[in-house]
């Protein structure tokens, strides 16, 4: 599978029934485990359209069941703690330390970014360095701040070696974390900082063409959270006309924000 593969049983539902896909996407979850290493985490949930013939949605990457097994009593510690204990994948070997995130508890934006990279690794914080600053400058632009109504975090809670785009396997090992953080937090909107962040949440290959500009949708078990996209701050100063598009989606957001203030 590539980076930006979408998982393998999208596309693989159709003509047949709720019970079939759950079946097919259940082997197909084995099979791929048994390729790759074993077993790697909690079995994956899927809510597959009764009807034959439709497209279904993506499945939620084990959230649900993650969920379930904490009887509600989930928090910002207990994920913390399980991101530090984990050995899900081969990232817990190569890291200093894991970067589970930081920001408000009750936060308006969330904001994922790609994978800690050598600043995170040596603090344990996300958006860290130049990077971090870069951030916040975006961010105090349309009146939010990383501690004050923002919580920051990463698709990947563990730095991947050489710079690289974190795996697959990697982005899926990690997303019940993400997803237990996003229900924990509830925040008013995700906003998504980075190609990776946004094709791993997301689970789609779309380019950034294609998901700037626009509000969308994650459901993760029974909640729906709106999702927004732009560019990495990092981008905007590797390529400087990458500003104006990403100030372009800022004020898209802000203009969101005020209009739902009272939700």
């Amino acid at each position: 599978m590539s980076p930006l593969a979408p998982h393998p049983v999208i596309g693989l539902n159709k003509g047949m029934n709720a019970d079939e896909k759950s079946t097919l996407a259940s082997f197909l979850d084995l099979s791929y485990d048994a390729l790759h290493g074993g077993y790697r985490g909690a079995k994956r949930e899927y809510n597959f359209d009764e009807s034959p013939g439709q497209d279904s949605p993506a499945p939620d990457s084990g959230a649900a069941a993650t969920l379930a097994a904490d009887n509600g009593n989930d928090s910002l510690e207990s994920i913390a703690t399980d991101i530090n204990n984990c050995t899900a994948c081969g990232l817990c070997h190569t890291r200093a330390r894991a970067v589970p995130g930081e920001g408000a508890k009750n936060p308006l934006v969330m904001v994922i970014g790609n994978s800690p990279g050598i600043e995170e690794d040596a603090c344990g914080l996300p958006f860290a360095g130049l990077s971090g600053e870069r951030l916040e400058k975006m961010l105090m632009a349309i009146g939010l701040s990383r501690n004050g109504n923002c919580f920051l975090t990463g698709v990947v809670k563990c730095k991947a070696p050489d710079k690289r785009v974190p795996l697959p396997e990697e982005t899926t090992s990690c997303a019940a974390f993400l997803h237990r953080q996003i229900l924990l937090l509830s925040p008013r909107i995700v906003l998504c900082a980075g190609l990776t962040a946004a094709q791993s949440l997301l689970r789609t290959a779309d380019d950034m063409n294609v998901l700037r500009g626009k509000i969308m949708k994650l459901r993760i078990a029974n909640s729906v959270f709106p999702v927004a996209v732009t560019y990495h701050p990092n981008d905007l100063w590797e390529n400087e006309e990458l500003k104006r598009p990403a100030w372009e989606d800022l004020k898209k957001l802000k203009i969101w924000l005020d209009a739902n203030a009272n939700e």
